[in-house]
């Protein structure tokens, strides 16, 4: 993708807190017309700047409060084993988010649950009886202090 101007900052940085907002209302902030924002958005979309847009659910209304982070050592690492575990992580509804890391542990695991006893059958499907993990720590979250994917721009 060409060089980004500080317009194509201004309107990411508008639509990562909002993304509800038309290319009018964005245009009128930044002081551009809808149907160069709209131009510009596309742009953004195709290059994949914009890797997508989603609604964010309110996890306790949905009975889904409990969140865990979780660090999973495997028990060697091999790109099969590493490949195999990405690939089950990413179909696990459950999984928020995974990262692969350095450091104590392969990967850190962000994980939403109903309860503990929906988290304990995570961990026997997922950790329990598969060769590739030799351990897990877990932690539960109190209170979700700052919740977000809002990357900081320079504008």
């Amino acid at each position: 993708m060409s060089t980004m101007d500080q317009f194509d900052m201004k309107i990411l940085s508008q639509l990562q807190n909002d993304s509800k907002r038309t290319a009018e209302q964005i245009g009128d902030d930044i002081g551009l017309s809808g149907a160069a924002v709209q131009k510009r958005l596309k742009r953004l979309r195709t290059s994949g700047v914009i890797k997508s847009e989603v609604a964010v659910l309110d996890p306790n209304k949905l009975d889904r409060s409990m969140i865990m982070i979780v660090e999973v050592t495997l028990d060697r690492e091999n790109q099969q084993l590493l490949d195999t575990f990405k690939q089950r992580m990413r179909e696990s509804s459950r999984v928020q988010q995974c990262y692969y890391t350095t450091g104590d542990a392969d990967f850190v695991l962000i994980i939403v649950v109903k309860d503990i006893a929906e988290y304990e059958q995570f961990t026997r499907d997922y950790f329990f009886g598969t060769p590739e993990v030799s351990k897990f720590h877990t932690s539960v979250v109190m209170d979700p202090v700052k919740v977000g994917l809002s990357i900081p721009l320079e504008i």
